[in-house]
């Protein structure tokens, strides 16, 4: 047992972890080597010890898995009370959850019971100190997230209480080259639910695959608010379609209709890092930038050229994008 363990919620369905899970192992394994801990996993279900052998690829080193039938499907009373049997037992400084379904019903649960601290949708986790008046805090969890509307960068920490917690969107922390040697130590914890504790009943499940994959995209041509038309939409997509990319959007565009939720990027959407971002009328905002600034090439265009979208573009084209973007699409028709 550690008190120092950075420990990760391991989110599955159909027994299959993940990526965000294993996404925040890797980012546990970087704040525990600065804490010279451990890293830990809570798993979750029933049937898939021979699955969490994967975590010990990606640098855990114990999981403590709960095996019950009545835990084969999520439901978020059973999972927090389950969380938080854990979490008392082995006393981690560190809780980590995917800001997935999932994991924003159970976090705050725990969080709640257990009277500590929880940021949602961080975009950076550090290992840093704090003072505040006459006191001063070493080796705590400094959750980083934007704030105000995107106006600023806040960092949030709660060195008085512990675990610290946090939630991450899928995306936002990289995945690291699995290492398949790495073992971890699965230990089998009881459950120590009552049936009473199982308030729902789950009867079917039924799951709809995204219609796009834009974290896995190389090529994307996003739409921003300048992107005020079904036509000028219109336009974006035959772009990405000329390309071979997918097509994105800032929240502007979706909150307008002119796109589903799918394609959203952002901290409120997807994170993406392709070889090539196309910003169509984005602006740049703090919220759209925490979900592609680490795109390897950024091609902005906007009307204005004091956009902040073009404090991170690598090339900036000024002007209207209904006048750019045909001419781009006849241009690369004429090299292809």
């Amino acid at each position: 047992m550690s008190k120092q363990s950075v420990m990760v919620f391991i989110d599955q369905n159909d027994k299959k972890i993940a990526d965000v899970s294993l996404e925040l192992i890797c980012k546990a394994k970087d704040l525990a080597k600065k804490l010279d801990a451990p890293v830990e996993a809570i798993a979750i279900g029933h049937g898939m010890k021979d699955e969490l052998s994967i975590l010990g690829h990606y640098g855990c080193d114990t999981a403590y898995y709960v095996d019950d039938p009545r835990l084969a499907h999520f439901t978020s009373v059973p999972y927090a009370k389950t969380i938080v049997n854990i979490i008392k037992k082995y006393e981690p400084k560190i809780v980590l959850f995917g800001a997935t379904i999932k994991g924003r019903a159970v976090a705050p649960r725990v969080s709640s019971s257990l009277k500590c601290g929880l940021t949602a949708d961080c975009t950076d986790l550090k290992i840093g100190e704090h003072t505040n008046k006459a006191r001063s805090w070493k080796n705590i969890l400094l959750q980083i997230r934007p704030a105000f509307g995107g106006n600023i960068v806040a960092t949030i920490v709660s060195p008085e209480v512990s675990p610290s917690m946090a939630t991450v969107r899928e995306g936002v922390m990289k995945m690291s080259e699995p290492d398949s040697s790495g073992k971890v130590r699965v230990v089998e914890e009881s459950c120590e639910l009552a049936d009473t504790d199982f308030m729902t009943e789950i009867l079917e499940v039924v799951r709809k695959e995204k219609a796009v994959n834009l974290k896995g995209a190389k090529l994307i041509v996003a739409a921003g608010m300048g992107v005020a038309t079904p036509e000028s939409m219109s336009l974006v997509k035959e772009l990405a379609n000329v390309l071979g990319g997918e097509v994105g959007a800032s929240r502007a565009a979706v909150d307008a209709g002119l796109i589903p939720y799918d394609h959203q990027v952002g901290q409120t959407g997807t994170t993406v890092r392709p070889n090539l971002y196309i910003a169509c009328g984005i602006s740049g905002q703090i919220q759209h930038r925490a979900g592609m600034d680490e795109s390897k090439r950024i091609i902005a265009i906007n009307s204005d050229p004091e956009a902040p979208i073009f404090e991170i573009a690598h090339y900036g084209i000024v002007g209207d994008l209904n006048d750019v973007i045909p001419k781009i699409i006849t241009a690369y028709k004429k090299k292809a």
